[in-house]
């Protein structure tokens, strides 16, 4: 039977969105050197406000801000007292979650229960956690007294905008390193709220500088002279260019890109409960998600019965605005990245995939694609060789656990994947055979601070999270 929703949306009133937002350096806004550009609300198009663009001389000074606060403030002081900043930091994230779940809705598309139950909470999570290491490095096991390395240079990615930062922030500044970090220019206002959570947290001039900018403003701080480390999350196109750049400086490098993952289910599956992870892996987030469950490997015998449930289950599922808290899907974060996912479903088509999507109405106004799934996928085509960063799923079959692997790791990425099997000796002999960094058995999308997250192949190297995410930032 059908339920009528009504509309339950989420107060904006609990934000304050200014008409033109500065560049964050050395504890202060400022204006940037270059020309200014417009931040949007994806759900309806319309202009949130207007944000500095950092050149190449602002970025010079955000990277002497770190640079004298590393050297004088932040690199000397003990680790137990740069905890106390960062469980502050944690706590204040808390008391404003409402506030920054919100914010982020806005800015990104995502729907605000994925902001509010995931996001955020995640991002306190990491900055606890962290918090935590500050002053027991010596028991990471790199060595008894391990040293950080100094200014990081960190840019990231759309889709994730307040949980990237953290990923980013939080163990550089518990391992005693300054940071530079460049939002994504589509999504700069949770970066600039954690600005001034830095001020509200009294952290030290100069250890968190944030600049904003489009791909510029990333190379020019990636390529600066200044820099000790580079950490991005992104595409592996410009990952491959960041490494080009830093070759033979001298900088340490992490990057975590791209993703193809493989869902795969087993004819023991429990699939009502499969459905339901093969959902969140591919369709939260509009699927803007470099780990996303893209590639969906079903065992032929079960195929027919998954494909069924899986398209009563997408049915339900809500599309519209992301302020609305019944809503599912929310909108895509830009009309580049619609044209992009459009292009690619239709390559889908040309290739013979067949293709199907729930009736659902999209809105008028603002970005936005229904969820799709295709069928009868052969490994060759570009739908399952490509990462399409949307709510779009690709359907193979195999017959046995052989083959299962071998098509799961047909790809040039390796980032994550999922075991569907009621059988824990299955789980683990996939698990051992599966090129990627993140294996989750009879669930998706499930993160943790204290567990490590990277790839392999064209997913990057480096890891985040867990005491391996401390490495990234330490002289080891």
């Amino acid at each position: 039977m059908d339920f009528e929703y009504a509309p339950a949306p989420e107060s904006r009133a609990v934000v304050d969105i200014r008409p033109s937002y500065g560049l964050f350096i050395d504890g202060a806004f400022t204006d940037g050197g270059g020309a200014p550009f417009k931040s949007i609300d994806p759900s309806n198009e319309e202009t949130l406000a207007e944000v500095a663009c950092a050149d190449a001389a602002d970025v010079d000074r955000a990277v002497a801000a770190a640079r004298a606060a590393y050297e004088k403030v932040w690199g000397p002081m003990p680790g137990r007292e740069r905890a106390k900043y960062l469980y502050r930091i944690a706590r204040i994230v808390q008391e404003r979650s409402r506030e920054l779940a919100v914010l982020e809705s806005i800015d990104n598309g995502k729907p605000i229960r994925e902001s509010r139950d995931v996001d955020v909470p995640l991002v306190a999570a990491h900055f606890f956690y962290n918090a935590g290491w500050a002053d027991k490095l010596g028991h990471a096991g790199f060595g008894p007294d391990p040293k950080p390395l100094g200014v990081a240079g960190q840019v990231i990615p759309w889709n994730f905008p307040l949980l990237m930062l953290a990923w980013k922030i939080a163990p550089a500044l518990a391992c005693g390193n300054t940071v530079v970090l460049k939002p994504a220019e589509t999504t700069p206002l949770t970066a600039l709220a954690f600005a001034d959570i830095c001020r509200q947290a009294e952290l030290p001039p100069g250890v968190v500088n944030i600049i904003t900018g489009a791909g510029e403003t990333g190379r020019a701080l990636v390529s600066h002279g200044g820099v000790d480390k580079v950490a991005f999350t992104g595409s592996t196109e410009v990952g491959r260019q960041i490494a080009r750049g830093v070759a033979g400086t001298g900088k340490k490098l992490t990057l975590e890109l791209g993703g193809k993952a493989a869902n795969v289910v087993f004819d023991d599956a429990p699939l009502a409960q499969a459905v339901e992870g093969i959902v969140n892996g591919i369709f939260f987030n509009q699927g803007h998600v470099c780990c996303a469950g893209s590639r969906l490997l079903v065992q032929e015998s079960v195929a027919e019965e998954l494909l069924d449930r899986l398209k009563t289950r997408m049915a339900t599922l809500r599309v519209g605005d992301p302020l609305d808290k019944n809503t599912d899907i929310g909108a895509i974060n830009s009309g580049e990245q619609l044209e992009k996912i459009r292009l690619l479903s239709e390559v889908g088509e040309q290739e013979g995939a067949d293709r199907w999507s729930p009736p659902c109405e999209l809105p008028q106004r603002g970005f936005w694609f229904a969820p799709t799934v295709f069928t009868g996928v052969a490994q060759s085509h570009r739908i399952a060789r490509e990462e399409i960063f949307g709510p779009v799923l690709s359907v193979l079959t195999f017959r046995t656990p052989a083959e299962a692997v071998e098509k799961a790791n047909n790809t040039p990425y390796g980032l994550s994947a999922g075991i569907w099997t009621e059988k824990g000796s299955r789980i683990l002999w996939m698990a051992e055979r599966l090129r990627a960094g993140v294996v989750w058995a009879n669930t998706f999308n499930k993160f943790d601070p204290a567990s490590p997250f990277g790839g392999y192949k064209e997913s990057g190297f480096g890891r985040e999270g867990g005491r391996h995410g401390l490495e990234a930032y330490l002289n080891v």
